[in-house]
């Protein structure tokens, strides 16, 4: 059985710093790309960032680029998103996701299996 499951959000300032980790299991980890998408109220579910198997590949909603960092530790089965200079257009729900495409690995379809969700909130 696959689990995904987030930790790390949190109510911060606008410009604080968060870490979110997504620990997995039930997966052979390093058989799949995994990403973070978000979703504010009364918006629909979005990218954010996504990793490769390896590492060696990222990519990046344009907004975020610049202030998040994703990673992953394969030892440990999880991946990071390191969020700095948080804006209160950050606020949202955010979920990994895993997927066995990188071709798609944008598009929310590609996705089968998510985690719940951490809600980070920032205010002004």
């Amino acid at each position: 059985q696959v689990q995904l499951g987030e930790s790390g959000g949190g109510s911060v300032q606008a410009g604080d710093s968060l870490t979110l980790a997504c620990r997995s299991s039930g997966i052979t980890f390093t058989s799949y790309n995994m990403a973070w998408f978000r979703q504010a109220p009364g918006k629909e579910r979005e990218f954010v960032s996504a990793i490769s198997w390896s590492g060696r590949m990222t990519s990046y909603l344009d907004p975020v680029k610049g202030r998040f960092t994703v990673s992953r530790d394969n030892a440990k089965n999880t991946v990071y998103l390191q969020m700095n200079n948080l804006k209160p257009e950050d606020t949202a729900v955010y979920y990994c996701a895993a997927s066995q495409s990188w071709v798609r690995a944008r598009e929310e379809a590609a996705y089968k299996n998510w985690g719940q969700g951490t809600q980070v909130t920032v205010s002004s």
